[in-house]
């Protein structure tokens, strides 16, 4: 590991807004009224690499708490920080595999979840590593409020494609989607936000693929 993540590392390790690993256990359930003091609709953004989509929506949001995840703390780093610099308090991070999420939250405790440009594991035997597969889908429904709101923005064409089958295949409701989000009429300041590897892409003219969906009701 280079200097600068080592550096990266300890630094983030004294972040007042970053918990890592069995350390966010004991908020499972009590996020808002423990680590936020307050009782604030609770958002996560999973995968959240440097946490531009984490930042930004908190400062769109103030009304409502938002919580970035990711496994690489030399990431988190830069959200934290700036989130730290900016003196934005709505905003946290949390440092864990999102194969672990049930073990940090509790049914019911979240609003909503975001999922901005994931690894996409192309290969069929890393199916299982797919953040929309059967079995992140359903830990998500376990978390998320009745009819908790899902987003997914990724470059990935075969990833959209796959994340569309599952939603079909679970016949989910989907609020909006579209393939090119930025010849489309749903792009508004929420979607507008750029992170990093979106950036890239659009450099090279990629197309940037987002849907919107819930999960049924009990019953439905």
């Amino acid at each position: 590991m280079g200097k600068d993540k080592l550096r990266k590392f300890a630094e983030v390790a004294t972040f007042l807004n970053v918990v890592q690993l069995d350390e966010g256990k004991p908020y499972k359930g009590k996020w808002a009224s423990e680590f936020f003091k307050n009782e604030k609709p609770l958002i996560l953004e999973l995968a959240c690499g440097k946490g531009e989509y984490t930042v930004n929506l908190a400062k769109l949001f103030p009304e409502k708490n938002f919580i970035g995840i990711d496994y690489k703390g030399n990431r988190i780093w830069r959200g934290a920080k700036t989130a730290l610099e900016d003196g934005i308090t709505n905003v946290g991070f949390l440092r864990i595999q999102i194969e672990t999420i049930l073990e940090y939250f509790e049914k019911g405790e979240i609003s909503e979840i975001w999922i901005t440009f994931p690894d996409p594991q192309p290969q069929d035997s890393r199916e299982k590593k797919r953040l929309t597969n059967p079995v992140f889908l359903e830990r998500y429904k376990h978390i998320l409020i009745p009819q908790g709101i899902m987003h997914l923005k990724t470059d990935n064409d075969g990833f959209y494609a796959y994340t569309l089958e599952q939603i079909e295949l679970q016949n989910l409701p989907k609020n909006k989607e579209t393939t090119d989000l930025y010849q489309s009429d749903l792009v508004d300041e929420v979607l507008s936000i750029k992170t990093y590897y979106e950036k890239k892409y659009l450099a090279v003219d990629k197309n940037i693929n987002y849907v919107q969906w819930r999960f049924n009701k009990e019953g439905e």
